[in-house]
This record gives structure tokens, sequence and C-alpha cells, in this order.
């Protein structure tokens, strides 16, 4: 049997373990902010604890010498101290005062006051023969500090003193310094729970509106309470739910008004169709040339009507996409290639065209689309043989107007707010052709370069229609440029 060749590298899954933050990953936030609120406290504390009781130790072991050393020198200089007995009244003071004293020859002897003997060695026989001025050591045995100071011709006074008070003061210090300290880490992640509940508040209910959305669609905002980080970062997901909820509604909006006008072309073609159909079926009545003739002309007009209707809402499908727009384009261009596709599609009506030079950033195929169903709508609604009036000019600072005047009936004042609604038709517009929908994409291109349209009368008599955009005056030295209609 093979045996299967083991995976490349790159492709070998590592799975997460808990020395790689499994368990720190696992944790909640506030779990882990009361846990490094205490991990913080506690290394303080560690550290304080540490560093005063090393201080506290070094400065009782240094009073322990100084007051040694202070006695053996009284000693040594006082006066009965040194008699060959150590039964004088200062010998019997410092054993009361828990000193030991003895008097240690060179040779090895030793004279002991009251009490029992210090401890003594090689140290304190070298200070007695001379080799050493002083030795100062702790003895473990007896756990005490010994000093042997220079007493005379081959002597050395011998005093120790017991460190067990000191190491008593030093274990009750450090009793002290754990319970406070563990007090502090403990007031610490009460304090660090007490900070991370209310101040994580507003992430749970994120999560929770997260999980909610995710679940239900439901695309509520949530309360704000506060000004911080936390209230702000509220805001703007509350901003992103207002986005999301007028995109869904504008979705459902233009699938139902879709819906709608699809359905009377489409209810008219199958009707038209099984008309037809039917009148080829054996044993019913033809239909006459005529007739068949007027109902294949109406066929065409309606699926020509159903295919405008689908590019209208394609085109307007992808200018609700947020595509990125960078490029830098000459708006005469765009309004002449405008005008000779419309000159094509309606040659009836003349065009008189004065435009300036313009510089914007945008895309020149979706601006193009826009001028051009400006035009279509000019054209649609002027008598044969009139005149479009197509005029851009510089409106202030930083924006230009592209103006199309008609010579149409105008637009009624009811009607203009709701000239550039997606399927909106007027009482009037309803015979003609179109899908309600050009105006709507003018309004949708103008938007996304920063624009705007209004609509209004123009001096001719019909509808004025402007779209403003933002831009520059063109690199044209002669100021204007017009086109002759």
């Amino acid at each position: 049997m093979t045996t299967p060749a083991p995976p490349p590298p790159d492709l070998i899954e590592v799975q997460p373990s808990e020395g790689n933050g499994g368990t720190w990953q696992r944790m909640s936030l506030r779990s882990r902010v009361v846990l490094l609120a205490a991990v913080c406290v506690a290394a303080t504390v560690a550290l304080v604890s540490v560093g005063a009781f090393l201080t506290v130790r070094e400065s009782l072991y240094e009073q322990v010498d100084r007051n040694l050393h202070e006695r053996a020198s009284q000693a040594v200089s006082g006066p009965q101290v040194l008699e060959p007995n150590l039964r004088s009244v200062p010998a019997a003071f410092y054993a009361a005062a828990n000193l030991r004293i003895c008097l240690v020859s060179a040779d090895g002897k030793s004279v002991t006051g009251p009490g029992k003997a210090p401890p003594w060695g090689s140290a304190e026989l070298a200070v007695a023969r001379g080799a050493s001025s002083s030795s100062l050591r702790t003895d473990e045995s007896s756990n005490s500090r010994v000093i042997a100071l220079p007493a005379g011709d081959d002597l050395a006074l011998v005093m120790s003193q017991s460190l067990d008070p000191t190491k008593n003061t030093l274990a009750q210090l450090s009793v002290v310094l754990v319970v406070i300290g563990g007090a502090g880490i403990l007031l610490a992640a009460a304090a660090g729970t007490a900070v991370a509940r209310p101040a994580l508040r507003p992430v749970q209910r994120l999560t929770a509106a997260t999980e909610r959305v995710a679940r239900t669609g439901d695309l509520r905002p949530i309360p704000v309470g506060g000004d911080d980080e936390l209230a702000r970062l509220t805001t703007s997901f509350n901003k992103m739910l207002g986005a999301l909820a007028e995109s869904q509604e504008q979705q459902r909006r233009l699938v139902a008004d879709a819906g709608h006008e699809l359905r009377t072309p489409l209810t008219s073609l199958r009707t038209n169709l099984e008309l037809l159909i039917a009148s080829d079926k054996p044993g019913t009545p033809r239909l006459s040339d005529e007739d068949r003739a007027e109902m294949l002309d109406d066929v065409q007009a309606q699926l020509t009507e159903l295919s405008a209707l689908v590019g209208d809402l394609v085109e307007l499908a992808r200018e609700d996409a947020p595509n990125a727009v960078h490029e830098e384009v000459e708006f005469v261009d765009i309004v002449e290639r405008a005008c000779s596709r419309a000159r094509r599609r309606a040659s009836e009506v003349e065009f008189d065209v004065r435009l300036r030079p313009w510089t914007l950033l945008g895309d020149a195929t979706a601006l193009e689309r826009a001028v051009l169903n400006l035009l279509d709508n000019a054209a649609k609604w002027s008598p044969a043989g009139a005149t479009v009036r197509v005029e851009f000019r510089q409106h202030d600072a930083g924006f230009g107007v592209l103006e199309v005047a008609d010579a149409g009936p105008g637009i009624p004042e009811e009607d203009r707010p709701h000239v550039f609604e997606r399927f909106y038709r007027s009482t009037e517009a309803r015979p003609l052709r179109g899908s309600g929908l050009g105006l709507a994409i003018v309004k949708q291109v103008a938007e996304r370069h920063g624009g705007s349209v209004r609509v209004g009368e123009a001096p001719e008599g019909g509808a004025l229609l402007s779209m403003y955009l933002p831009g520059r005056p063109g690199r044209s030295a002669e100021g204007e440029s017009t086109e002759p209609g």
C-alpha cells in the first residue's frame, strides 16, 4: 500500500493551542480588562513590596552592625570591662542588653562574662594575634552577628548580638506587605469589573445589534449615550444601519417599480402573441393582413420599449454602484458627442449649442449618458422644427451648469418635485415613449460626481433642466466654444 505524500508546508493547517494564546482569545473583553488591571496592580505591588522589604532589611541589618560596633568600642575603651574575670558592672549590663561578651587570647583561651559566651573562631583569633584589625560576621549556628576588636596585647574582645528580633520584624513586615498587596489586587479586580461593565455596555449593545441584524435583518438604530469614543462608534454604526436601510428601501422600490412598469408591456405583448398564434390555428377566424401588420408593429414597438426599459434599469443599477471617479475629462467634448448622437435620433429638431471649456474629474461614459438623456427628453417634448437650446457656462467659482431648454409645453408646477424620481411619469407623458428612468439616471450621475440637478421654466416657454457639476474652466484660451446648431 502506498503511503500518501505529506502536504506542502504552505498547506499545513496550524491549529491554535493553549500556548498560542487560545485561552486569551476565548476570554471576553471584560474579563481581559479585569485580568489586565489585576495583573498590572499585582506587578506594581510586587515591585513596591520587594523594594520596601529590601530597603527595610538593609536598614535593620545596618543598624544592628552599627549598634554592635558602638557597644564593642565602648567595651574596649570603658573601665572595668577588661578585668580578668569580666564580673564588672558594664559586662553585666551588656549581658542584660542581649549582648554576649568574652575575651579571646592569642593562645585560643577565652574568658566569658555573665551569661553565655559568644561564638568565636578563626576570625576572632586572627584579631587577638594581631593578624587582623577587626572582624564582623554572621554566625549561622547561633543566628547572631559577631564582632571582634583588639583589646590589648594578644587579646580580642568578642561581642555578639542575636538576629532573632530583626528577623521577626522582617517576617511581620513580609506578612503586612503580602496582605496589603493581596488586598490591592482584589481591589483592582473589583475596580476593573466596576469600570469595565458600564464602559463596555455600548460594545455589548453593538454586538447584540450586529447579531440581530444578521439574524433578523432588523436595521433599527441603537440608543446612544455619552460622547466618548464608544458613543461615536455607536453613532457611526447607526449611520451605517441608516445607509443600509435606505439602500434596501431603494432596492425594494426599484424592484417594485420595475415590476410594475414591466407588467404592462409584457401583458400587451403576450395578448398580441396569443391572438397571432390563435389566428393560425385551424377552425379559427383569420386576421386580415392589415390587422396582422398592425399587431406585428405593436409587438415590435413593445419589444423596443422593453429593451429600452431593461437598458435603463441596467444603467441605473450601475450608477448605484460605488465606482471610483478619478479621470480628468473635458466636458465640452462629452456634450458635443452627446449632441451628435441626439441629432441622429431626432433629426426633426434643431440643437443650439453654446459651450464654455470645462474640466472635471469624472466618468466620461456616465456623463455622456446623462447629457444624452437630457437631450432626448428635450427632443421628445419639442415639436418638429423647434430648437433645443444647450448651454454650458460657469455658475460660480467651483461649479458649472449645463442648461437644456426645450420648446415644449413645459412641466407643471406640481410635477417638478417628482421629475427626477424613478419611473415617475406625468399624465401628459404617459402616452409618449420612454421608461421614466432617463432623468433619474441624470440625477444619479450628477450626485455621484458631487453635483445636483434642477428643473424650471425656460425663457422659450418650455422646460429648463439644469445639471450642476464641480470643476474648473478648461485650458482653452478662447473663453467660449460655440457649436453651430
